[in-house]
């Protein structure tokens, strides 16, 4: 590995694969043959009945149908009821290789039975939630700061979203400013402030449905990879007041879909440094799947807060938290303190005894059994073989990896010219879009679970032989694309 401990065997030649990216969004779209789609699209009607007449009673109810925006496939989502090591299966009996680990929490296989065994224990002993202290908050904290010195304290709360909220309200009362900068086409969660340049960099406000434009008053977007454009906006903001933070995703914007150079992360921080920001990273995806030190022991750079979410409890609800410099963690102390300005946060469920246990019990097996960088091997497998398949059908596709985070771009709907008008681009981003999840579609009826037909996450259950099975079913739709030639 290049760096021992960690998911990432070797980083990216980032130059490389814009190239090729740039190059996938000059050809033409090369969808799923009509007919072998009308096969696949078959497969949901035959085989997933099921599945398909819950969803159409739970639309009466749920909007949408699904609670959870990765739950949401083409042409209708498909209702799990069991999941264990690799793999899921649907109501209706059918096996899937499970690329989706949830959306990233998962590192160590669906349901492992020895931290499944811890929380039964735990239920059996004092149930999920107590509203008081239980060992394993302390426990948990400790063992972070044991693997990210740069965590002195950690708070831990209910997702991703409310730690990145707690991190930029304490950055704004550390530094008494009140700009955020964040990188375009990056996923902070979907609190106010943050729904501004989401999925496609250069898109401001575009999703921000429902959000008073006073909420987003102070929150600016640079293109990524760009730091000249970071230091002309801190410049900027220097004169207006100063910048509060730089929030990052440390492999890139949408959990590394569009990469970083590796030096990137050290020059921002040096930036931060000059114009007095913060800088936060955003470790939610990264902390605890690219190694136990996070992105920030592999790029070897000290953020001054992180965020965490997924990984932090194993799988189990409640996934949140927020850790970095004591003298600014200390600024979320519970209780009131005479003339002592506090940031607020709070949630009922938050820490609770089920969460951090599950968190705890997570990080030891990932000690014990190396998860990390075992799921970063088959990551390196599973884009080795995907490339091999690329270049063996002749498809312009781009595939590339950070470790057990992988990315299999086929029509690259997120990737419209930077710097274009997003009204005119609709059109393109619509139709890219539907390619991306029929090709979803298509992985799904060949029994692979992805995240929305682009993104793999793998884990420790992952071994050889499910990732050379998995490959057998990518070249079975491979061999269906328009063009496809050997």
């Amino acid at each position: 590995m290049e760096k021992k401990g960690y998911a990432i065997s070797t980083w990216h030649d980032t130059a490389e694969i814009y190239n090729k990216l740039d190059h996938l969004m000059q050809q033409p779209m090369r969808p799923i043959k009509r007919e072998a789609m009308k096969e696949y699209l078959d497969y949901y009607e035959t085989k997933c009945s099921k599945s398909k007449e819950m969803i159409t009673e739970a639309k009466k109810y749920i909007p949408g149908g699904v609670q959870h925006n990765l739950a949401f496939n083409y042409p209708y989502p498909i209702v799990v009821n069991k999941a264990e090591g690799a793999y899921l299966w649907d109501i209706d009996g059918n096996k899937y290789i499970d690329f989706l680990q949830s959306g990233g929490p998962i590192i160590l296989g669906s349901n492992y039975k020895p931290v499944r065994e811890k929380v039964i224990e735990l239920l059996n002993d004092c149930g999920p939630v107590t509203g008081l202290f239980h060992e394993y908050e302390f426990k948990l904290a400790k063992l972070i700061n044991k693997h990210m010195p740069a965590v002195e304290m950690f708070r831990m709360l209910g997702s991703g979203t409310e730690a990145v909220m707690a991190s930029i309200r304490i950055a704004r009362l550390a530094t008494g400013k009140k700009k955020v900068v964040k990188i375009g086409g990056a996923y902070h969660g979907w609190s106010d402030q943050m729904v501004y340049g989401l999925k496609i960099p250069g898109t401001g406000r575009f999703e921000a449905h429902g959000i008073p434009r006073a909420s987003t008053r102070h929150t600016q977007e640079v293109k990524p990879n760009n730091l000249g454009a970071l230091r002309r906006q801190l410049q900027l903001n220097k004169l207006k007041g100063g910048t509060a933070c730089v929030i990052v995703e440390p492999v890139g914007p949408e959990s590394g879909t569009r990469p970083i150079y590796k030096d990137y992360n050290h020059e921002v921080r040096k930036l931060c440094d000059e114009f007095g920001a913060l800088l936060i990273f955003d470790e939610v995806v990264t902390g605890f799947r690219i190694g136990l030190g996070g992105a920030q022991g592999y790029f070897d750079v000290k953020p001054d807060l992180t965020v965490f979410g997924k990984v932090i409890a194993g799988g189990y609800p409640a996934a949140g938290g927020v850790g970095g410099r004591k003298d600014l963690i200390e600024r979320l102390a519970a209780g009131l303190e005479s003339g002592k300005k506090r940031a607020y946060v709070g949630g009922t469920l938050a820490a609770n005894p089920l969460s951090a246990l599950a968190g705890y019990y997570t990080i030891l097996e990932i000690e014990k059994t190396n998860a990390c960088e075992v799921a970063g091997r088959a990551g390196d497998r599973l884009t080795k073989g995907l490339n091999e398949l690329i270049n063996k059908y002749n498809l312009p596709f781009v595939a590339f990896n950070q470790g057990s985070i992988c990315h299999l771009e086929t029509a690259a709907a997120m990737f419209v010219k930077l710097g274009i008008n997003i009204l005119s681009a609709l059109g393109e981003i619509k139709k890219r879009k539907h390619m991306m999840e029929e090709m979803g579609a298509a992985y799904m009826a060949e029994g692979i679970v992805s995240l929305a037909g682009s993104r793999l996450y793998t884990s420790l259950a992952d071994t050889d032989e499910v990732i050379d099975d998995a490959l057998n079913r990518f070249e079975r739709v491979f061999q269906k694309i328009e063009g496809a030639h050997v």
